[in-house]
């Protein structure tokens, strides 16, 4: 810093630097944001813990108190160019507006996001950047990856305020930190997502699900571990009050793979084929676990190894109900309120989805990790979000 010397002459002090408009119009505990740089200096000049709130529809993680930081102002598709199969938007649009110009051009989100209102009685809008920063994947994931596959790129705002670009419009990224991956699931605590590029992909010309009634757990585990075996790319694989596999491709393809997996599962029981509107019907409320939503308890959704899936579930408590997908990989479970099913005796991954404040509070929401782990995530936290800021205890 320079000194006045002697009879230089003292500059007067500089003015306070006037604080941008979006906080001379933010409310007492909600501020709402338009652009990215809107994001930086909220996160810049905050004083506390912030919540970062999109569109308002997935309430999940370990309850956060702080100034509620709403980025659903940042909206609109940035960049579409369908023949490179990539979008970019920012991380407060609609996916119903995102899959509206998809469709336009014959392309969707191959990952299948959930909407996760009627599970949870939320309202609000889901937006691209809540689906990317949960790395919500719907009942395709068995066949073409999560919300994480399809990343191409992010920017988001650290806990210092900083703006900060990874990855890009292809999919090879080698320099530092893979942060698109990194970012993806993490939930608002290492970074304020402002924007995404995405891979999608063309929307297949027909589809069609075989329905085999009737099957206990471990009979539908077999039966879709046989489809899925099988070499007639299945790209849903399903069972709740029956046992759902879904093919999709060029219509003569899927009328030859309908047709022999048909023959491979009537081992299983007797067979039904759904085309048309009632089959895209059946696979939204199977992604969106409306089977689940008007029973009263806790909702759980728990990962394990398809072949432990009957063991998982016979050693959940007295009543409770149970949805699978990916094969018997994914459980959604509805147990009785304030059960904690972490010490049952299966190797799993289970996160809490849906349950009453004081149940969250006094029961860790994710899956508790071990030392390595908790060491690595502090470190990475320390490093993006120094202040401790972000989401704080969202995550454990």
């Amino acid at each position: 810093m320079l000194r006045a010397e002697q009879g230089d002459a003292v500059p007067p002090p500089r003015k306070a630097r006037r604080p941008p408009e979006v906080f001379l119009t933010q409310r007492s505990d909600k501020m709402t944001l338009t652009t990215e740089h809107d994001v930086a200096e909220a996160v810049k000049h905050a004083t506390g813990a912030l919540r970062i709130k999109g569109g308002g529809t997935r309430d999940i993680g370990a309850l956060v108190t702080g100034e509620t930081l709403d980025v659903s102002g940042l909206r609109g598709i940035s960049l579409y160019e369908p023949g490179a199969l990539t979008l970019v938007a920012q991380a407060g649009t609609p996916v119903a507006e995102i899959e509206a110009a998809l469709e336009a051009e014959n392309q969707r989100l191959a990952f299948e996001p959930m909407d996760h209102r009627v599970l949870l009685g939320t309202d609000g809008t889901p937006t691209i950047g809540g689906v990317v920063a949960a790395n919500v994947s719907g009942p395709r994931r068995i066949a073409v990856g999560a919300c994480r596959d399809h990343m191409l790129g992010v920017r988001f705002v650290d806990g210092a305020g900083t703006i900060i670009k990874n990855g890009g419009r292809v999919m090879k990224n080698v320099t530092g930190y893979d942060l698109v991956k990194l970012l993806t699931g993490s939930y608002g605590t290492l970074g304020v997502l402002t924007e995404v590029s995405l891979k999608v992909l063309p929307r297949p010309e027909t589809g069609a699900t075989l329905v085999v009634h009737g099957l206990d757990v471990a009979a539908a585990v077999s039966a879709m571990s046989a489809a899925l075996g099988s070499p007639f790319e299945v790209t849903g694989a399903a069972h709740a009050d029956a046992t759902y596999i879904r093919i999709e491709g060029f219509a003569a393809s899927v009328s030859y793979r309908t047709k022999e997996l048909s023959q491979l599962l009537t081992k299983f029981g007797e067979v039904e084929v759904l085309e048309g509107e009632a089959a895209g019907t059946l696979w939204d409320d199977l992604k969106n676990v409306t089977g689940l939503a008007s029973l009263s308890g806790d909702i759980w959704r728990i990962s394990v190894q398809p072949s432990a899936a009957p063991d998982m579930i016979a050693a959940l408590p007295e009543g409770a109900n149970v949805q699978l997908d990916w094969g018997g990989g994914l459980i959604w479970a509805c147990v009785p309120e304030g059960s904690d099913i972490r010490p049952l005796p299966v190797a799993g991954h289970a996160t809490l989805v849906r349950a009453s404040e004081p149940t969250r509070r006094a029961v860790p929401v994710f899956e508790p990790q071990d030392q390595v782990l908790t060491t690595l995530t502090r470190g990475l936290r320390a490093r993006f979000d120094p202040r401790g800021i972000l989401n704080p205890g969202l995550m454990g």
